[in-house]
């Protein structure tokens, strides 16, 4: 399998939230909701989807102080409590954990460990200042990165299935 820019922005902005104190559950689905949000800006937040309308609907709200709204740094986002959880929603969907270990760790093949490792070694490299700011984040953690992440990681998951084809 390969992973895309989609898996590397999930893992980054998850490693991102987590730094910035996030827990672990909070902080993938944080990861999972800003790579679908992305996908969809880079779309142009077009047509009759659920997400066009929380989009519009969020720009309106901007710097509201509502309980289902949560600011990391700069960036916001739709929240759901729910088992004493916080969770992430685009769309009207939830994102949680098992989200994130379908439509981003299993591209990893076994190998999200070590890319989740290599994710906070990133971040944890990187100013506070630029962890706050959704676009600083994007144009010096996220975008200079982003090709070279997606290749080392599929390689090397890649290489893992290989191992362990011929191990067979």
């Amino acid at each position: 399998m390969v992973v895309g820019r989609f898996q590397v922005m999930a893992t980054l902005q998850a490693a991102r939230a987590y730094e910035l104190g996030l827990p672990l559950e909070s902080a993938l689905s944080w990861g999972l909701n800003r790579a679908i949000f992305y996908a969809a800006a880079k779309r142009g937040f077009k047509g009759k989807s659920p997400m066009t309308g929380e989009f519009h609907a969020a720009r309106e709200r901007v710097g509201a102080e509502a309980p289902d709204v949560y600011y990391l740094g700069d960036d916001m986002a739709f929240k759901e409590e729910r088992n004493g959880k916080t969770y992430f929603t685009i769309g009207g969907k939830l994102q949680t954990e098992e989200d994130f270990e379908r439509q981003v760790e299993a591209r990893f093949q076994g190998l999200f460990k070590e890319a989740w490792k290599e994710a906070l070694k990133i971040v944890r490299t990187e100013d506070p200042a630029t962890l706050r700011s959704g676009k600083g984040f994007y144009e010096t953690v996220y975008r200079p990165r982003r090709d070279e992440l997606a290749e080392k990681w599929t390689r090397s998951s890649q290489l893992e299935v290989s191992r362990a084809k011929a191990a067979r």
